[in-house]
């Protein structure tokens, strides 16, 4: 085991979270950063979520489903909704949303199911499990009619064991400054994520996280992200 891994081992299990840069992530990880940033342009033909109960229209997103058992292969599910209870998603929660799965060129790519694969692994390295229950998140915040809000519903846990953070880019935007809080204490780091591929993982048990509010810089203000959520107990959904 490498230096890299040992450490984001060693941090996820003492504090419930931690922070890679994209070499970071390389190298504990063994992911294609170079296949990864092959499919950054998919980002731009991201479908708008009609689902905001804010009223408001600044996100766009895709998102599928997958299982992986640690050292297999990711295992494609049938195209189903996202659902969480409103204990985890005061906003949204209770609500079945179903978004346009994410392209076949991003789930044909060996750099998109390595990534999974991977943090499967390393999750199961700090939490044993037999296979991982995924949803993946293609996300798009823009400013293109004032503020955009990376988390409207504030924040808050998911209702998983581990959830993988990862900025994709971002351009002509202020603000986004990510929150990591001890679920059970006063505890907490601010940051702003600014370099592509770089990632925060998170024990969902144990932190709650939150991104603040994006305004606009420029022209085409956007901050992209892939937000991938791993849990042992299935899929949530509605009883």
């Amino acid at each position: 085991m490498n230096r890299e891994r040992s450490h984001l081992l060693e941090t996820l299990r003492k504090e419930g979270y931690t922070r890679l840069t994209a070499a970071e992530a390389n190298l504990a990880l063994g992911i294609d950063l170079a296949g990864l940033e092959a499919l950054r342009d998919t980002w731009e033909q991201l479908p708008r979520d009609t689902y905001l109960r804010d009223g408001g229209d600044y996100r766009a997103r895709r998102h599928s489903c997958f299982i992986c058992a640690p050292g297999q292969p990711l295992e494609a599910v049938p195209h189903r909704a996202h659902w969480q209870p409103t204990a985890y998603n005061a906003l949204h929660g209770g609500l079945t949303r179903w978004f346009e799965p994410i392209d076949s060129q991003v789930l044909g790519a060996p750099a998109w199911q390595q990534l999974l694969q991977a943090l499967g692994d390393v999750f199961a390295e700090v939490r044993a499990v037999p296979r991982w229950f995924i949803e993946a998140h293609q996300f798009r915040i823009d400013t293109h009619r004032g503020i955009g809000r990376p988390t409207p519903e504030g924040a808050h846990r998911d209702g998983v064991d581990f959830v993988a953070v990862i900025l994709v880019g971002r351009r002509h935007v202020i603000g986004g400054e990510t929150r990591v809080f001890d679920a059970d204490g006063p505890d907490g780091v601010r940051f702003t994520m600014q370099q592509p591929w770089s990632m925060l993982l998170m024990d969902d048990a144990r932190v709650i996280h939150e991104t603040t509010p994006l305004q606009a810089d420029g022209a085409g203000g956007a901050r992209d992200t892939l937000v991938l959520t791993y849990r042992a107990g299935g899929f949530q959904a509605p009883d």
